[in-house]
């Protein structure tokens, strides 16, 4: 039985789905926010991996990270706006 199924053949609960359906996307965008900066900001920014982050590589990391939040932001509103 998959965790869509209800036990007692009875309609599943809506409200507990939609939680569910909610945490497991969340939970796929923490993921892709982190393989992103790690794969995307790193790659740019770290030119010399050694054993800590010079000034300018914490810098543009950081500079990488607010563009990726922001350019989110402005995605996630764009899609959530146009459902309205």
């Amino acid at each position: 039985m998959d965790s869509f199924s209800s036990s007692s053949g009875s309609p599943p609960n809506t409200e507990a789905l939609m939680d569910q359906i909610k945490a497991q996307l969340a939970q796929a965008y923490a993921q892709e926010f982190l393989e992103t900066v790690g794969n995307k900001c790193f790659a740019k920014c770290v030119t010399k991996p050694g054993s800590s982050l010079s000034g300018s590589e914490s810098s543009c990391i950081s500079r990488c990270v607010d563009r990726y939040i922001e350019a989110t932001g402005i995605v996630s509103r764009a899609l959530f706006s146009s459902t309205h």
